[in-house]
């Protein structure tokens, strides 16, 4: 079904066609852009919340600068959806997340009005000063360059030292700081708290207020603009809240907070922005989901909802109650089961806690669960110092995140031979946030550094004993890599038992060809070997649960019985469980054919996960081609 266009949006193919449009026509062009999102995500599901909350600051920008000319970078990347309607991909938006659709994310590849790709946070201040400092020296001094951030993102390590960077540069650089409180979930911190200050303070407001009539007034952006917009810029500096602004501090001229939702007095301001040299930070205030009252109600929930239905805003997932558990509330319910018989657990995520359940623990135990904003690097330290301590750290996060943090792992936790869990979420390929997203190079990256133990669970109650067993006295720093999605079994919540650890088990015996399997794909293995079965091909299946340390005596066994064995990951085929089980064959003289199935080296790109998963041909009917062929 194609969604419906607005008189306005209809006529919009470009940016070129938006600037066509008088001011006052703006506010239609918006109302019709929010509604355009809502059609097509309540029947394909996205970053719903962040989109609808930047309409406005989209329209005004692509109005005021002459992009793709002009470079505009979208930080973390899930609010741009009216950016892609509004650059000739309103036609083909249907397909945004969808196998060979367009990208959830910007990309340089799809279109040149994404100047950078993102979808991680916290880049987009750094990319846009690299551009600016690359223009001045190609003696283009008059092209602009503009970085949106959220204010959760903000709180990112690197979005300070970009700041820093660029405060004392003399780089036309324009920040847009998108403050609507709330990445995922709720913003925490100093960063956050002070941008509250700013928003609420009354003095600060009844200033604003009276130069914005000023502005306003008989000259209306006349001949006086740029001394109004310098006199603003210093009564803010001089006035607020009766202490220095941060920004100014770095060395960027403060223009805000005003109204993010006002495209028409955005366009106004930006206007006059853009002549003004040097580094500038203009503060806007958005809501999360404006415009559609349950997204704004319930901004966690329709960050990214799933279906739903536009009328009434009811979600459409039906939930069975046999059906198999995520494997993060598995993780959320758990982790509160230990830290009641263990009372030096505690919990730690980068501005995940819903994403990845940790929110259970910290409704149930406020004082022992801690969300430390979008800061892995940090949340890594910061586990590390607890655990010099005595104290247990699960430290949650995504596996795509997780690479963010890659020195913290080796220097502060691995170095020191910390008892530190990290719980990596979201392992292998995650489905329609694509490329910038999928966790499949955390088996590779991990397995390099000394002292860690590397674990995968093939279903839930294989999760818990594994996070029963890392916190154990004495197990040192600990990884167990679970994937998104659901697990096997609703009868999941049995008595702990701990693990082996370094131990695999055999699943199968066989006879034909021996099937090596690590984490949830073991369960697709399982159904190959049955249809092999069927055909004549008896295989064996071994899941080796620990990437690190590896059971040598359970390797041993499979090369002594078989010459023909598959490997089968969900992650990069390099340097994973393919690449140490042929280390293995190699450092102990064994000769065997082997065929390893994984994530193959390129970038996977957006689809379901059953789609990509095909693709990369590690699926249950690509493990049984790949048995047909090494058997023949």
């Amino acid at each position: 079904m194609t969604p419906s266009q607005g008189t306005a949006l209809s006529k919009i193919h470009s940016p070129e066609d938006l600037r066509k449009l008088q001011i006052d026509e703006l506010p239609q062009v918006c109302d019709e852009i929010r509604q355009f999102i809502l059609e097509v995500i309540s029947r394909n599901p996205g970053h719903l919340g962040a989109s609808l909350g930047v309409v406005e600051l989209t329209a005004a920008i692509h109005y005021v600068f002459n992009t793709p000319d002009d470079k505009l970078i979208w930080d973390v990347g899930h609010q741009a959806y009216a950016h892609k309607i509004l650059t000739g991909r309103k036609d083909v938006f249907y397909t945004n997340r969808t196998y060979k659709g367009i990208s959830g994310f910007p990309r340089r590849t799809e279109s040149e009005y994404d100047a950078f790709g993102t979808g991680h946070s916290s880049t987009s201040i750094s990319a846009a000063l690299g551009m600016a400092v690359a223009s001045a020296l190609s003696g283009n001094r008059k092209q602009q360059h503009i970085a949106v951030i959220g204010d959760g993102s903000m709180t990112g390590g690197m979005a300070m030292e970009a700041l820093n960077n660029a405060g004392d540069s003399k780089a036309n650089l324009l920040v847009i700081l998108n403050d609507n409180g709330i990445a995922i979930d709720k913003n925490v911190g100093g960063m956050s708290r002070y941008l509250t200050d700013i928003t609420t303070s009354r003095t600060y407001n009844r200033l604003r207020d009276k130069i914005w009539v000023l502005m306003g007034g008989k000259t209306r952006y006349g001949a006086n603009s740029r001394a109004i917009v310098k006199q603003f810029g210093n009564a803010v500096k001089s006035t607020l809240l009766k202490e220095s602004n941060l920004f100014e501090a770095f060395g960027f001229r403060y223009f805000g907070p005003v109204d993010g939702h006002d495209v028409v007095r955005l366009v106004h301001l930006m206007r006059d922005l853009k002549n003004i040299p040097g580094p500038k930070l203009l503060h806007i205030v958005t809501v999360k989901g404006k415009g559609y009252e349950r997204a704004e109600k319930e901004q966690t929930l329709y960050h990214a909802p799933g279906k739903f239905d536009m009328a009434t805003g009811e979600l459409k997932e039906t939930h069975c109650q046999d059906q198999p558990p995520k494997y993060q509330v598995v993780f959320g319910k758990t982790i509160i089961e230990l830290a009641e018989l263990n009372e030096k657990i505690v919990g730690v995520t980068p501005a995940m806690p819903t994403g990845c359940s940790l929110n259970l623990m910290m409704a149930k135990m406020p004082t022992r669960a801690f969300d430390v904003g979008i800061a892995e690097q940090h949340a890594v330290t910061f586990s590390a110092g607890m655990a010099t301590r005595g104290l247990i750290p699960f430290c949650n996060i995504y596996s795509t995140f997780m690479q963010r943090a890659y020195d913290q792992v080796i220097h502060d936790v691995a170095l020191q031979n910390l008892q530190v869990v990290f719980c990596l979420d979201r392992g292998g390929l995650v489905g329609e946030d694509g490329a910038t997203h999928h966790g499949v190079f955390d088996l590779a990256y991990l397995r390099t550094v000394p002292n860690l133990s590397i674990c995968s669970p093939m279903n839930e109650n294989e999760l818990r004993n594994m996070m029963y067993t890392a916190q154990l006295p004495g197990m040192g720093p600990f990884a167990i890599r679970y994937p998104r999605g659901r697990g096997m079994s609703a009868d999941w919540k049995k008595p702990f038992e701990a693990l082996p650890v370094g131990k695999g088990r055999m699943i199968r015996e066989g006879r034909d060809i021996a099937i090596i399997t690590i984490g949830h794909t073991g369960n697709y293995a399982m159904d190959a070997c049955s249809l092999l079965s069927e055909q004549g091909i008896e295989a064996g299946l071994y899941d080796i649960r620990f990437l690190k340390p590896l059971d040598e005596e359970l390797l041993t066994q499979v090369f002594k019985k078989y010459k023909k064995i598959i490997t089968v990951e969900d992650g990069a085929i390099i340097g994973g469980l393919g690449s140490a089980v042929i280390e293995f064959a190699n450092d102990h003289g064994f000769d065997a054919e082997i065929v390893r199935l994984g994530v193959p080296d390129r970038f996977i790109e957006q689809g379901t996960i059953e789609e990509l998963q095909r693709e990369c041909g590690f699926d249950t009917e690509g493990i049984v081609s790949a048995a047909l062929a090494l058997s023949r």
